[in-house]
């Protein structure tokens, strides 16, 4: 069959029309985010809210009632030990006010001599932390320990003598207490003013009582510390702080400087507390109490912080982004892009962190996933894949 030049003419722009609104009313490829599956390290932690506070730090508080004087110091203000931070004048004793005081002499002799045996003891556990450590020293020298049993040696040996140190001080502290006590009875008898006296060396961290006024016996005064000994605690829901244990990596961000500082879980204290959410919900909290490893003048005592508790990590994990996958029928699901399209697949995930996820089965190195997958992409949709 034999067509005219008019017709053929007619033909070819027929076809061409048709083909143009094929292309016209095709729809269009779905534009979509893309990420890679790719190889490298993986943490998975664990992020929570706290509060930098003065390792150990000192409430002077009046041991007696009576009138206060106008307490000098400033916050930010040196103590030395021993040095008067407060004077109060007790108002005279009568008969019963006698026998309590008495009473509290007595008692604060008792927890003196309580403290000197807690500080014996910690002597006695510091002196044997000592000699292991040398040992181990020399074992770790001809290399006949590693180097993680080494440093958990070195650590408890640090921690000894921390734990010494605390003891000395809450010795000293007593023995304050117990001078204090003695000399109530005699002060107000003698009705001159009583010396309230610093217990360690430090700066003034807050002065609570400035003016002159009558306090009653354990108002406190002034809250001594030592600002370059800073710890953090981190407080979290009852059910994430099980998997925290003592020596795991914390980072602390957020505190105000440029780069985030390095610390080691210490604690995770035993008992848990009721906290309100900001959404009114009663909340089972407990603290995480962290050391740094190093200090910055700026971080002073109850600032905020952001932590982050390395709970694991690894090398070398084939790794898929967070933001790629997503629960389906079968369990988690992610888009691989497949010629253009957006092929669903079905994933074995591994070890979940914060933006990285490992894969256990299902993608390969190299392949391609959809990030943020909308409701509106369907398996097999051509899609126009944007890096991200």
């Amino acid at each position: 069959m034999k067509f005219s030049s008019t017709q053929r003419i007619s033909i070819i722009a027929s076809a061409v029309v048709a083909v143009m609104l094929f292309l016209i009313l095709m729809p269009s490829p779905m534009q979509v985010d893309s990420g890679v599956v790719s190889r490298g390290g993986l943490q998975v932690t664990l992020d929570g809210e706290g509060v930098s506070r003065v390792r150990d730090s000192y409430i002077v508080a009046s041991p007696v009632n009576g009138r206060l004087e106008r307490i000098s110091l400033e916050e930010g203000d040196g103590v030395l030990p021993g040095q008067i931070v407060a004077r109060i004048t007790p108002p005279p004793l009568n008969s019963r006010e006698y026998e309590n005081a008495d009473a509290r002499a007595k008692s604060a002799e008792a927890l003196l001599e309580a403290a000197n045996a807690e500080q014996r003891r910690v002597k006695l556990d510091l002196d044997r932390a000592a000699t292991k450590h040398a040992r181990y020293r020399n074992l770790y020298a001809k290399g006949a320990v590693s180097s993680e049993t080494y440093e958990e040696v070195n650590t408890a040996w640090e921690v000894a003598g921390k734990r010494y140190q605390a003891a000395r001080l809450n010795a000293e502290s007593a023995s304050y207490e117990r001078d204090a006590a003695r000399s109530v009875i005699d002060r107000s008898i003698e009705g001159r003013p009583f010396d309230v006296k610093a217990p360690d060396s430090g700066k003034v961290l807050r002065v609570f009582e400035k003016s002159e006024r009558v306090v009653a016996a354990g108002t406190p005064l002034v809250e001594i510390g030592d600002p370059g000994d800073i710890e953090v605690v981190v407080d979290l829901l009852s059910s994430e702080a099980v998997k925290v244990e003592p020596g795991m990596v914390v980072a602390v961000e957020e505190w105000g400087g440029g780069a985030a500082l390095r610390g080691v879980v210490r604690t995770v204290e035993p008992a848990a507390f009721t906290k309100i959410s900001a959404l009114g919900i009663e909340e089972k909290r407990v603290n995480i109490v962290v050391d740094l490893s190093e200090t910055r003048p700026a971080l002073g005592d109850n600032y905020r912080i952001q932590a982050r508790i390395v709970l694991w990590e690894g090398e070398n994990i084939l790794k898929v982004p967070v933001s790629a996958v997503f629960r389906g029928e079968e369990g988690w699901r992610v888009f691989a892009l497949d010629g253009g399209r957006a092929v669903m697949r079905n994933v074995k995930l591994g070890r979940i962190g914060t933006y990285d996820a490992e894969v256990l089965e299902g993608l390969s190195e190299g392949d391609g996933v959809v990030v943020h997958p909308t409701n509106d992409l369907e398996d097999g949709m051509r899609v126009k894949a944007m890096k991200k």
